[in-house]
């Protein structure tokens, strides 16, 4: 069903040399990324060829494969990651994202601050992807630190959950995005049950565990804010230094996040005072697309009439291109034009927010072929009858896929990307909100325990100025604690919607 787009790859009748194929493929991948640092699109690419080969398929017939799960993820998945990437852009020129934490850090206490931290995160993340928010957030985490002596681990789990969570479970993040698109998954259940899932693992992960956190790490200096030599940090908009995300001048090939690691990108200078955009337009204007394709959700539930004039209406509406469009052009008139900018100024923003986006865009295409070649040699089939022989919850199977390949590659893209491929079968003739749950669950795998072979890991430790120890008790343990918090949550789920 899932590749009725390309004829099934001719191939070995063998389960054994089937899985021995996939072994062999995804090893060839972790080696290729995490020894020989090639780019993730060639390695996935190359991982291609070489599960064809052993799974005795034509090359021939191999490109047709590939090229065409490489066109139709582009297709479905391209357009909302630019179109967030424009959003996220315009958020974080305008000042929106300085008037969300300002707004919501002026009406909080002392002891409100890790649940504040948590709250900007998450609001912040819905639009931006991972290091973008780290970028943005750091300073105003080590600013509060500093001036409201406040511990730094106290704030700053809250603050890195809540961008984790979000860019794990929530739509349109390029991870989850990817494996709707995999799985043919409803993407605003898939965006309501992520929501849902969300707000208490965060609630764990965040507030909860920073507390924990705080006792294994000890005490830290908190380090002056990126780019800044005194007690004064910059606005959210200044970028980090290139060589802060990674130790020796090297980049790993994987991120915490799913993206590519060009997406920390140098942010303009902070918009003149008095030029900021209002809490409420920056708020509506990042909820927007989210209302749009939860209202549409809800109206297919409700009316449940694919002829109704209502539901036309919000299948169009908030379908996630259009919803995703709506955000940004109502965006550059609430973020840009209220910040100050120029009609050319709102442009050059918009366009520079696609350059760093075209490596996560070949990533995820590439990862799309890898995808449609799994499928057509019969691995998704054969996953699908060892999981029924042995009664393999399909949700606790794609989740310890993500797992497995998280570890080894430190890439939640390509942990995301494999587990959905391997496991797309198994949503055939799923309801869509247990196809959602296993989107959720996949994506939950995939941040999964980030250490060395992750630069998010070297992100998150040179800004914080801990030791690779203290990093590893504190946002290592963070994201498996997001990870089995949330796979959890959505096994007990499942036998209930």
């Amino acid at each position: 069903m899932l590749a009725a787009a390309a004829p099934a790859l001719p191939h070995t009748d063998s389960n054994g040399r089937l899985l021995l194929a996939v072994l062999l493929s995804i090893g060839a991948i972790v080696l290729l990324i995490t020894k020989l640092k090639l780019h993730p699109f060639l390695a996935l690419t190359l991982g291609s060829g070489l599960l064809a080969a052993v799974a005795a398929a034509p090359f021939d017939k191999l490109l047709t494969s590939f090229s065409t799960g490489f066109g139709s993820t582009v297709a479905g998945v391209g357009l909302l990651i630019g179109l967030g990437a424009m959003l996220g852009k315009l958020l974080a020129d305008s000042g929106g994202a300085n008037t969300i934490a300002d707004t919501v850090l002026a009406r909080t206490g002392k002891r409100g601050l890790p649940w504040a931290m948590a709250l900007i995160a998450a609001v912040l993340g819905l639009p931006l992807f991972f290091e973008v928010g780290v970028v943005l957030l750091i300073p105003i985490v080590l600013l509060v630190a500093r001036r409201g002596s406040v511990p730094l681990m106290r704030i700053g789990i809250p603050a890195l959950a809540g961008l984790s969570v979000l860019h794990g479970l929530v739509p349109p993040h390029p991870g989850p995005l990817v494996a709707v698109d995999a799985l043919k998954a409803d993407l605003g259940v898939t965006l309501a049950l992520g929501l849902l899932i969300a707000v208490p693992t965060l609630i764990v992960a965040g507030p909860l565990f920073a507390r924990i956190a705080e006792r294994w790490v000890g005490p830290l200096e908190v380090p002056a804010a990126p780019g800044s030599g005194s007690d004064t940090a910059p606005g959210p908009h200044e970028p980090a230094a290139d060589g802060d995300a990674t130790p020796h001048g090297t980049t790993p090939a994987g991120t915490g996040s799913g993206t590519a690691t060009a997406t920390r990108t140098a942010l303009p200078t902070a918009v003149r005072p008095g030029h900021a955009p209002r809490f409420g337009a920056v708020l509506g204007t990042i909820l927007l697309p989210v209302v749009l394709m939860l209202g549409k959700a809800l109206v297919d539930v409700v009316v449940d009439d694919p002829k109704a004039g209502v539901q036309r209406f919000f299948d169009f509406i908030g379908s996630p291109l259009i919803a995703l469009l709506a955000a940004v052009l109502l965006a550059m008139v609430t973020l840009g034009r209220a910040a100050g900018f120029t009609k050319g100024q709102v442009s050059d923003s918009v366009a520079k927010s696609l350059g760093p986006i075209a490596g996560i865009v070949f990533i995820v295409g590439a990862g799309g072929g890898f995808k449609q070649t799994l499928i057509d040699v019969g691995v998704g089939q054969a996953v699908s009858e060892w999981a029924t022989d042995w009664h393999v919850s399909a949700l606790l199977l794609g989740w310890l896929i993500a797992v497995l390949i998280r570890l080894a590659t430190g890439s939640a893209t390509v942990a995301t990307i494999t587990a959905a491929g391997i496991v797309a079968p198994l949503a055939a003739g799923m309801s869509s909100s247990h196809s959602a749950l296993l989107v959720l669950a996949i994506g939950a795998g995939s941040l999964f325990f980030s250490h060395v072979n992750d630069a998010g890991f070297w992100l998150v430790k040179e800004y914080f100025g801990m030791s690779v120890g203290q990093t590893v008790k504190s946002w290592s343990a963070m994201e498996t604690v997001i990870s089995v918090v949330a796979i959890a949550l959505i096994l007990p789920l499942s036998l209930i919607v």
